[in-house]
């Protein structure tokens, strides 16, 4: 089971145990919800539309930090990359002028 269909079943759970044990308090408190939801959600929007103005801003600065870091590993690869071969070209060229050399020995000898 999904960890938030456990989380709706123990509040459900809760619920029907809070009514078999105190079937007059749960029923005044589910009138009370009733009641007064409609004065608390419209405090609650600019709290819930802060926070989610908060969260996609923070998720672009995220975003942006990621891109800027690939950014500077790809850049660290290409260098690391670039030396690999320039190394890999001087050992071939530094093998060449040996057999080059040892070329040119064996026939002056």
């Amino acid at each position: 089971m999904a960890p938030m269909q456990q989380v709706g079943n123990s509040v459900f759970n809760q619920v029907k145990n809070a009514y078999k044990n105190h079937p007059i308090q749960t029923v005044a408190i589910a009138v009370g919800i009733a009641v007064l939801a409609p004065t608390v959600l419209p405090l609650m929007k600019p709290i819930a539309k802060a926070a989610i103005k908060s969260g996609v801003s923070l998720y672009q600065k995220t975003k942006g930090a990621i891109a800027e870091t690939g950014e500077v590993i790809g850049d660290i690869v290409a260098e690391a990359k670039a030396e690999a071969a320039l190394e890999q070209a001087e050992k071939l060229s530094l093998s060449e002028g040996l057999i080059a050399t040892t070329h040119q020995d064996i026939q002056d000898n």
